[in-house]
């Protein structure tokens, strides 16, 4: 996520707080001091009232992230790998590498977060009523304000639509009784479009019987449902699209390749603008897989350093490429196709270079299948140079150790 601050690691996944974290804070500070201290415990300060406000919002990010960690740690447990988790306004996002394995597996990893902000509920409700003979105590307001938004955090989460954990929740529900993932993400993403339809329809009969504004909230929420139950359709169906396809069927065979050791300067002059390419990957001098190289990382390098710096020092190391077969399923390379390769992926046969897979091949093929055209494989890719450039690479046909 974009504007997020990173904090750190905890047992090795990294953990950063996107801005609207900082912003519901400090809307947390001023209404908390305002509005709510005074009413729920009278005669304070107000200095008090924002020294309350400023524990109270440092304790909700904190509960933000028991909310959020669980689902990271749970899904190591199930051998998943996790790459980062960020926490936002209502919860956050756990960034993983892959899909659960199981219906199971999703199960444990998506309620995972909620049960966490529900049992901090039920710890700040119990210390609120342990408060109770204080009377109107600003710790016990605190405590007490704790325990609400920990609810509202926890029962949130737990609407039925993806993204949110309850999505997720009925989703793995679904996989189980039906044993077909896509079908079990078409079936929950349907559900939770019904679901925002009635909320929407209460919303609506609360404007027109109700206390004027008192609908707005309903409308709202199920406006809200209705758009993440949309969007997890057409991924839904577009993932039944792409079921039956193969890592051959999409990617572009015989990919150029380009010596490590040329110069950005060089390689921008001779090769990169008689080409329509925008990835290639790099060989060493002695012709072993040397990583990959985007226009895009070619830009990044200011045009005084280009001439003096390779094509191999801004390269995505071999390590961090995805990496496939022709006939794995499609479906199966598409969460990994993400970091530093940006969103492409090389696919070997054996030892041997045979094609990549981009974005764009498998958003051509998605779209020539919609037209009812069978889409097999990218155009095979031959080497256009000047005379004067130096080779970009042995055959792709070559075996390379």
């Amino acid at each position: 996520m974009a504007s997020t601050v990173w904090l750190g690691r905890f047992e090795g996944i990294r953990v950063g707080l996107h801005w609207s974290v900082f912003g519901m804070a400090g809307v947390l500070v001023v209404a908390l001091s305002v509005t709510q201290w005074a009413p729920l415990a009278p005669g304070q300060g107000v200095f008090a009232y924002i020294v309350a406000s400023v524990i109270t919002a440092a304790l909700f990010v904190l509960s933000l992230c028991a909310h959020e960690l669980p689902h990271a740690l749970v899904a190591r447990r199930s051998g998943l790998e996790v790459r980062e988790v960020t926490l936002w306004l209502l919860g956050g996002v756990t960034r993983l590498r892959g899909e659960p394995r199981s219906a199971g597996v999703e199960f444990r990893v998506a309620f995972a977060g909620p049960l966490m902000s529900l049992l901090l509920a039920a710890i700040f409700g119990f210390a609120t009523w342990m408060t109770s003979p204080m009377g109107n105590s600003l710790s016990g307001a605190v405590l007490g304000y704790l325990a609400v938004l920990n609810l509202v955090l926890g029962v949130f989460n737990l609407i039925p639509v993806a993204p949110l954990d309850g999505g997720r929740v009925l989703r793995s529900i679904l996989w189980g009784a039906w044993s077909d993932r896509h079908r079990a993400t078409l079936g929950s993403a349907r559900a939770a479009r019904v679901l925002g339809f009635v909320v929407c329809a209460f919303g609506v009969l609360t404007l027109l019987r109700g206390p004027i504004g008192l609908g707005v909230w309903p409308l709202l929420v199920g406006l809200f449902i209705v758009h993440l139950a949309l969007a997890e359709e057409r991924d839904a169906e577009l993932g039944t699209s792409l079921a039956a396809m193969r890592v051959r069927d999409v990617m572009t065979m015989r990919p150029a390749t380009a010596p490590a050791a040329t110069t950005v300067a060089t390689f921008l002059r001779d090769n990169a603008l008689l080409r329509q390419h925008s990835a290639y990957p790099l060989v060493d001098p002695v012709g072993r897989f040397a990583g990959l190289v985007t226009l895009t990382r070619m830009r990044a390098v200011p045009p005084e350093q280009r001439p003096n710096t390779l094509l191999g020092e801004i390269a995505c190391p071999p390590t961090e490429i995805p990496r496939a077969t022709p006939d794995e399923p499609l479906l199966a390379l598409l969460p990994r196709m993400s970091g530093c390769a940006d969103g492409r992926a090389l696919v070997f046969d054996a030892d041997r270079l045979v094609g990549i897979v981009s974005p764009s091949d498998i958003s051509r093929a998605v779209t020539l299948r919609g037209l009812g055209v069978d889409w097999h494989g990218g155009a095979d890719v031959t080497v256009a140079r000047s005379p004067s450039s130096p080779p970009l690479g042995r055959p792709a046909t070559q075996r390379w150790p």
